[in-house]
């Protein structure tokens, strides 16, 4: 596969014409995080079982010196989402997170997943409880499984991130945020303010920092 097809099918492309003589793969993390179901042919998607493979491989492949994600998600299918932040937190390359656009519901996670992580200003952020689609069985189980979920989701952020389990699970249940519904938006800075993204800045600084990190690996 030529780097146009990657682009087109995996939105990934190698970064290794530079003067600082480092390989860098991007991945791009866009749309809908797509599980194990299918998602309708108008949607954009990011494919769990298309990125999970690749992200081992690029972890195994001796020539990739460090990884960019570039994230713009509206959010998407938990289970996929948290696979792949758990992958993206457990490779060994350094990598660096870019919230270029949305960070939303399970983009979260895999946003504070990277070493370091950059939110451009007009990026936006959003934490929510967690939302099945369906008929949803009015028992007390149902509560417990959604408890548990999102106490996975909390978890995770709050491992990788600096903020508290406490703030996170506030920002989640608040009210009067997102009209007739709960959660909290943050943008650019605030999503500093909280914790959550090391620093507000673009692609210039999301490169030098990856840049710094690999040659002080070396």
């Amino acid at each position: 596969m030529d780097e146009k097809e990657t682009i087109e099918s995996y939105g990934q492309v190698e970064l290794n014409n530079n003067s600082d003589n480092v390989n860098i793969r991007l991945v791009s993390i866009i749309g809908e995080i797509e599980g194990h179901d299918l998602s309708q042919n108008t949607v954009k998607t990011t494919k769990y079982e298309h990125i999970l493979p690749e992200l081992v491989k690029i972890n195994e492949d001796k020539d990739i010196d460090g990884v960019l994600f570039v994230i713009n998600t509206v959010g998407g299918d938990v289970s996929a989402g948290l696979a792949i932040a758990e992958m993206i937190t457990s490779m060994t390359k350094p990598k660096v997170a870019l919230v270029i656009g949305d960070s939303h519901s399970i983009g979260v996670p895999l946003a504070v997943a990277a070493d370091y992580s950059f939110i451009v200003p007009s990026g936006t952020m959003i934490i929510h409880p967690v939302r099945l689609s369906g008929t949803v069985i009015g028992a007390p189980q149902t509560y417990d499984y959604f408890k548990l979920i999102e106490e996975r989701i909390v978890g995770f952020i709050t491992s990788h991130s600096n903020t508290s389990n406490e703030a996170v699970v506030e920002m989640m249940l608040k009210k009067g945020i997102l009209t007739k519904d709960l959660g909290t938006i943050l943008v650019g800075k605030e999503a500093v303010d909280k914790g959550l993204i090391n620093e507000v800045g673009g692609l210039d600084k999301a490169m030098a920092h990856l840049k710094g990190i690999i040659k002080g690996n070396r």
